[in-house]
């Protein structure tokens, strides 16, 4: 089946309006064939697959795949459908983890923020990003000057609308305090509720909420819960953690990621999947918001 307005409703992002699942594309440059063997064409079809079923946003980053995520997206789907919506990010310093690190260490510098934005411009062939989101503060510059770079970029027309990503409540604030913020990606799922006050904010103001990890629900009590309604139901924990989110609030703008077409065709069909008021309460208990 084919997602449409009706199915998962739609949110909205500085007057762009895109069906409430997205695809996260963080993973695509390493989608892999029969054999086990990382394959472009494979990614492509994954973006092509993601389309033709429905979704009409695409979250991806200047540090995915070294910058591949968004070669290949162009590759796909260049010239890009009219309802498509992309949004990429920079904030990050580009290059491999090393040894010891959980992440890139965050380059918030408004050099390096302009940079990117025009290799993202080249590599998306594009004349300006529709989303252009605030990857993660840098702790060693004032998030001011970060921020202040996208408003520029936006002023020159290079940037549409602007995203923050990875913020608490005070970060947000001083964003806006700079820019139309029109939506907020942080972590978040039915056992990882930390950002509830961001949700809430992003409610009241409507701003689209993006959850990056919104079917990781490994270590939660949550994750119990999950497994219980799903093999009830027959169908995957991943596919109730995505139900649980498009139910739970309308600013909801789930982006699960995936690198294989069967679990992208999964993570699609979770949109059909309405839980009933006894499931969403078992899952509301198991993790209440913190």
């Amino acid at each position: 089946m084919r997602l449409d307005d009706s199915t998962v409703g739609t949110v909205d992002i500085g007057g762009l309006s895109v069906r409430r699942l997205g695809y996260g594309a963080m993973r695509v440059s390493g989608a892999r064939n029969a054999a086990g063997v990382r394959d472009r064409a494979e990614a492509v079809r994954i973006y092509r697959r993601a389309y033709e079923r429905g979704v009409n946003f695409i979250d991806t980053a200047n540090i995915y795949g070294y910058g591949e995520s968004e070669e290949i997206l162009a590759e796909a789907l260049y010239p890009y459908p009219d309802d498509l919506v992309i949004g990429t990010k920079a904030g990050f310093k580009p290059g491999k983890i090393e040894p010891g690190q959980t992440s890139l260490p965050p380059l918030g510098h408004p050099g390096h923020i302009k940079e990117e934005c025009d290799k993202s411009l080249r590599r998306l062939r594009l004349d300006h990003i529709d989303l252009y989101q605030v990857h993660v503060p840098d702790p060693g510059v004032p998030y001011e000057e970060t921020v202040g770079a996208f408003a520029e970029l936006q002023r020159a027309g290079k940037v549409r609308h602007i995203g923050v990503s990875n913020v608490t409540l005070e970060q947000l604030a001083v964003a806006r305090s700079l820019c139309a913020v029109v939506s907020v990606q942080n972590a978040y799922n039915v056992g990882t509720r930390a950002s509830e006050s961001l949700l809430a904010a992003c409610e009241e103001a409507g701003m689209a909420f993006l959850p990056w990890k919104p079917v990781q629900l490994e270590g939660t009590p949550a994750a119990v819960v999950a497994g219980s309604i799903a093999e009830e139901r027959g169908i995957t924990s991943q596919q109730v953690a995505l139900a649980w989110a498009l139910a739970h609030s309308p600013a909801m703008l789930p982006i699960p990621g995936t690198s294989k077409l069967p679990h992208l065709d999964e993570n699609i069909d979770a949109a059909f999947v309405e839980l009933s008021q006894d499931e969403l309460a078992r899952l509301e208990s198991a993790a209440a918001p913190s």
